[in-house]
């Protein structure tokens, strides 16, 4: 293959944009951000008039689903960015800072516990878009998942939030079914009886997926017919942090408590940005951040509200003028 004949400031100034180099050639794939991975009809077709007018025809998709666009060359990347301008489309999504938020469909998928594509869209409003300027240690990246299936693997993500239903077992409903529907509905054996036929709930091993309790399309509890099971909760949000995937792979830690409001998701996020600029290396991840100060200090910090008094002189310190991320 033929080397890059662009200088490496054009390269970087291109990357910057969104713009990533196609190995071997002057041509680089053009990165188009979707929120939460949904496009419209006619966004597609801008997106192929543009691949088919500046590039090679050819679109990919990536992992976190955004497309890119490939053979576009260098002269020609603020003409493709116009282009898809005129569809409300930009290119992006490189470098250490806060990354595009890849949600799954929990809000109209059976089993989705939250309204995943509205609480992705506030996410990506409030920190992708508007702290876009702030330079971290390393890319950090956020998912938001509907339910415990896990389907966008949220936990591998830098922070990842997901839909929760807090159950409990009112006994005094339960009426020692020789079948009990709820029992076989649980995936998680956190259900049993006791020696009088009375369902019991295991917490311990109880993952909050609603399954129990699951609201049928008539809006009637249709699992236990009886009612002996009930969301103490629903619409609960769990919060896990440090997962990264790639060369060395770290499942995200879970926060020990189930958030009740997009509120105070949003306010977690935000202390947890601040915290990996002020408190992380330039070049780690937040998973190493956590893992050399402690997973116990970092939560503590995430549950007070200290670190925003010193909101302000964080992002207004000059830290992690080169981060670590290459792409």
């Amino acid at each position: 293959m033929a080397p890059l004949t662009i200088k490496p400031e054009e390269e970087k100034r291109l990357k910057g944009m969104g713009f990533l180099n196609n190995k071997g050639t002057d041509e680089f794939s053009a990165r188009i951000l979707t929120v939460n991975g949904r496009v419209t009809t006619e966004q597609m077709k801008a997106i192929q008039e543009a691949a088919e007018k500046y590039g090679n025809g050819i679109v990919g998709l990536t992992s976190r689903m955004t497309f890119e666009v490939q053979g576009i060359p260098a002269d020609k990347a603020e003409a493709f960015q116009a282009e898809i301008a005129k569809a409300g489309l930009v290119t992006g999504g490189t470098g250490s800072k806060v990354r595009p938020v890849v949600s799954c469909k929990g809000t109209i998928c059976q089993y989705g516990q939250i309204d995943t594509f509205a609480l992705s869209e506030k996410i990506h409003e409030t920190f992708y878009l508007g702290w876009h300027d702030v330079l971290l240690p390393h890319k950090f990246k956020i998912a938001v998942g509907g339910c415990p299936n896990n389907c966008v693997k949220p936990d591998l993500n830098d922070l990842a939030v997901i839909g929760q239903t807090v159950v409990e077992v009112d006994e005094d409903e339960c009426n020692g079914c020789k079948t009990c529907a709820a029992l076989a509905s649980c995936p998680m054996g956190a259900l049993s009886r006791d020696d009088e036929g009375t369902i019991q709930l295991d917490e311990s091993k109880c993952n909050n997926c609603g399954r129990c309790v699951h609201l049928g399309n008539d809006g009637k509890m249709d699992v236990c017919p009886f009612g002996a099971m009930q969301p103490k909760l629903r619409g609960g949000y769990k919060i896990y942090i440090g997962g990264r995937w790639g060369k060395w792979v770290t499942r995200g830690m879970a926060i020990d408590k189930v958030f009740k409001t997009e509120e105070e998701v949003l306010a977690v996020i935000e202390k947890a940005i601040l915290l990996f600029r002020e408190q992380g290396k330039t070049g780690e991840r937040f998973a190493q951040t956590i893992e050399r100060i402690g997973f116990e200090n970092v939560q503590a910090q995430l549950l007070s509200d200290d670190i925003l008094s010193r909101k302000q002189a964080i992002l207004e310190a000059k830290l992690h003028l080169t981060g670590g991320a290459k792409c």
